[in-house]
């Protein structure tokens, strides 16, 4: 049995209950998982497989196949069985487990808009940008990541190794040292218990973090945190701003609804200002407000966004304006991410060379002074 896209049917969805999982820890889970970087391919060689005329079963079986690892496979071939036995794509989505409210949503709108490959398109574009983005931060911080890492090194083996042979070569001239040499060497001679200190206080934190982290007053208390980091702060908000452009500008493109399509919004963004802006925004609309001027209540969406969004509604461009603003806050989070690369690399090696000459001048000080300390008898 083949199904064919134009004779494609699609059921009203049913409701499921709401899962607690955050859109972050959901895409950054480990494992077997159906990554963003296989949501791309995925979506974007089905649209390229349909919009070429190929069955919509064998345009499955054909992923199917070209997947390398078998829970992958299994995927595929439960989506298409549950399709071939009549169900939406929607919905054999959504049954997977796999992907996200905002996905399956869309492709719900696709189909019954017959724009499947197109929504399909877009959905591999989205996941595109994302994966970009990943990338690229993740690109920034690889480097000042493993100096640190080299840094830590060397201090621990000078603490561990260098001061002490130090320490016993003063102690036998019985002189007295400079306050920084006496420090370093305390430092070094308690250097274990210190380390254990600093690992149970890290290991708290990691624990702490992963028990509250669904906490609403430890997502406020952490996002307040966040963006009032200079620079940094900044891009973070950017971040999920052009997140939030993106995924409107997908979901308002499919014809969805203004307020399912914030809906579906919030429940994917974990960023919390955004979040409860969402909420709070989502009953304004639903009043009448414009959406504009529900948004120019909350300071995390910028005077730009807010006045490019009220003059979209008056033409009713929401769709084209959010595309825009998705683009243009983009090339923006790509450029503040160099600028970090560009000013953090000079900085952490400053930072190398104060921690590791601090060290040295606490260590060679004292040993400028020998001709003094060493007196003959």
């Amino acid at each position: 049995m083949s199904i064919n896209i134009s004779t494609y049917k699609t059921k009203n969805v049913t409701k499921t209950k709401k899962k607690n999982d955050s859109f972050f820890s959901k895409e950054v889970s480990f494992g077997n998982r159906f990554s963003d970087k296989d949501k791309m391919d995925f979506y974007k060689e089905l649209s390229v497989l349909l919009n070429s005329g190929v069955d919509f079963r064998k345009a499955l079986e054909i992923l199917k196949d070209q997947q390398k690892k078998e829970k992958h496979k299994d995927l595929i071939q439960a989506i298409t069985k549950e399709v071939v036995q009549g169900k939406a794509l929607f919905e054999a989505l959504r049954d997977s487990g796999k992907f996200s409210p905002y996905e399956y949503f869309s492709v719900k709108i696709g189909e019954e808009t017959r724009k499947l490959d197109e929504v399909l398109l877009e959905l591999y574009q989205y996941f595109d940008r994302k994966v970009k983005m990943k990338r690229q931060l993740l690109s920034v911080f690889t480097y000042p990541s493993f100096v640190l890492l080299l840094t830590f090194g060397v201090l621990y083996f000078m603490m561990k190794y260098v001061v002490p042979m130090f320490a016993t070569v003063f102690k036998q001239f019985g002189k007295d040292l400079p306050d920084l040499t006496k420090k370093i060497i305390y430092v070094s001679e308690h250097f274990s218990a210190i380390s254990i200190v600093f690992g149970i206080v890290l290991v708290s934190i990691i624990a702490f973090h992963f028990y509250f982290k669904n906490h609403t007053f430890y997502r406020k208390a952490i996002s307040n945190v966040i963006i009032r980091i200079p620079f940094f702060g900044k891009l973070v908000r950017k971040i999920y701003i052009t997140r939030f452009c993106q995924s409107l500008s997908l979901l308002l493109s499919a014809k969805t609804p203004l307020v399912t399509s914030l809906d579906l919004v919030q429940r994917m963004i974990s960023f919390y200002p955004l979040e409860s802006s969402l909420d709070v925004i989502k009953k304004e609309v639903t009043k009448g407000t414009l959406f504009s001027k529900a948004l120019a209540n909350h300071s995390i969406y910028d005077f730009k966004l807010v006045s490019l969004v009220s003059v979209a509604e008056q033409v009713n461009k929401l769709d084209d304006m959010f595309e825009r603003l998705a683009k243009q806050y983009d090339e923006e989070v790509q450029h503040q991410t160099k600028m970090i690369g560009v000013i953090m690399e000079p900085l952490i090696i400053v930072i190398i060379g104060l921690v590791v000459g601090t060290v040295l001048i606490a260590m060679y000080s004292p040993m400028f002074d020998l001709s003094k300390i060493i007196q003959p008898s």
